[in-house]
């Protein structure tokens, strides 16, 4: 006997099988992503990863907001460690040697298939890629990416009798303008803050740099923190503090400086270029955006984060990987992300198109971080790079607190530094 099943059950049948068909072509991929800097950024990933979805149906993306650098790091080499890798991840560009040390993650090199995607891979900023690329090999594709950049509150330079379109070119004149706002403010407005924790190592790469010198080689296997020119820069940084009374005593916190400068407790402040959307948005007074004071040179280390993909995903997950990196750092899709956020746009084909060209000649401040490129150097990065950027923040923050010189404090870090770099020496 024939049992008739009715239309409707068919029909529901059917559609659960296509379903199922669906979701088992459907390739997942888990991306652990660093929330550093304050703002809607995590709206914004939102965003972009469901307008993707749309265009790519049969790739799913889930988003883990990890964090800071460090924490979305630890997480994800946890996870791996865990047998749960995730597929890829926005990490800090200066991850590259520990993430290569540990068989983590894979050269796009060897994942390209095709002229179109070797224009792709070539087509990104020289001085971006630095801190991405070991041995001829690219492992790390821009992002989140920033140069440090010098805020001032044209208002209070003004209340202090100094141009309000023209911010200091070198040390000399921030120390002379930060200590006039001071002066002129009775005591009630810094004139300079310079941010010493979160990422104080940062910040002294950009004095020392400015003072004509790298921190580091470019294979990660050396530092040279105790230079005269690296000890001449600690020693002007904390000097905006005793010496002029610009800069308050102590550490500055990275994460409220922001707040700072909107609440116009100082009139300066040096702070990634990625605050540069949230700050136009919150400020109340007039304010710039140049590039850093130099000493004998101008310059600024790259910041930020790259993706990256993990060795252990599959093939397929991988190929489905790059092609979500490649619809992230599509020109059209950069311009965007650079007005929404203040991070910069990460290829010269981002400047060209018709939305950031026109956001540019309306709003200048936003082309201050890429033109700060041609001045560039790779951020710090080296094997065993937390433990030697550690060593590094100690001694900022032990210069700037009072405990040793700056001498004393990077004679210690350059041994400290020393002592974990030795077997890496080639």
């Amino acid at each position: 006997m024939r049992l008739r099943i009715p239309f409707a059950m068919t029909t529901l049948a059917a559609s659960l099988l296509s379903a199922a068909q669906v979701n088992a072509d459907t390739i997942d991929l888990t991306m652990y992503y660093p929330v550093s800097v304050g703002g809607a950024l995590t709206d914004v990933i939102d965003d972009l990863v469901d307008e993707f979805e749309s265009e790519y149906p049969d790739i799913n993306v889930e988003a883990i907001y990890a964090g800071n650098y460090d924490d979305t790091r630890v997480r994800a080499m946890s996870a791996m460690e865990a047998g749960d890798t995730p597929q890829l991840s926005v990490m800090f560009s200066i991850d590259l040697y520990e993430l290569i040390e540990q068989n983590a993650i894979v050269a796009f090199d060897d994942l390209v298939e095709s002229d179109e995607e070797r224009e792709w891979l070539d087509g990104f900023y020289p001085g971006l890629m630095e801190n991405g690329q070991l041995d001829g090999k690219t492992y790390g594709i821009p992002f989140q990416r920033s140069t440090i950049v010098l805020f001032w509150n044209k208002d209070a330079f003004e209340a202090a009798g100094l141009d309000p379109e023209t911010p200091p070119e070198n040390w000399e004149e921030m120390a002379e303008m930060a200590a006039t706002v001071r002066e002129a403010s009775d005591g009630e407005q810094w004139g300079v803050m310079v941010p010493s924790t979160g990422y104080p190592y940062w910040m002294f790469q950009a004095f020392a740099f400015q003072n004509g010198h790298r921190l580091m080689s470019e294979d990660g296997t050396e530092v040279y923190f105790n230079d005269p020119a690296a000890i001449e820069a600690l020693e002007y940084w904390v000097s905006l503090a005793t010496e002029h009374d610009a800069m308050p005593d102590g550490t500055i916190e990275w994460g409220t400086l922001r707040q700072n400068f909107i609440e116009q407790s100082t009139a300066m402040m040096w702070h990634t270029t990625g605050n540069l959307t949230a700050v136009r948005s919150e400020a109340d007074f007039d304010f710039g955006v140049a590039m850093l004071p130099m000493k004998t040179q101008r310059g600024s280390p790259t910041g930020g984060g790259n993706f990256y993909i993990f060795e252990d995903a599959s093939e397929e997950e991988q190929r489905a990987a790059m092609t979500f990196i490649r619809w992230m750092t599509d020109p059209e899709r950069a311009a965007a992300w650079s007005i929404e956020t203040g991070y910069m746009g990460v290829s010269p084909a981002a400047y060209e198109t018709d939305a950031l060209q026109s956001y540019v000649e309306e709003f200048a401040p936003a082309a201050v971080a890429r033109d700060q490129l041609e001045h560039g150097t790779a951020e710090l990065s080296t094997y065993q790079g937390g433990r030697v950027r550690r060593a590094l923040d100690n001694a900022v923050q032990a210069a700037l607190t009072g405990q040793m010189t700056p001498e004393e404090a990077l004679n210690q870090a350059q041994q400290e530094a020393e002592g974990v770099l030795r077997r890496y020496a080639r």
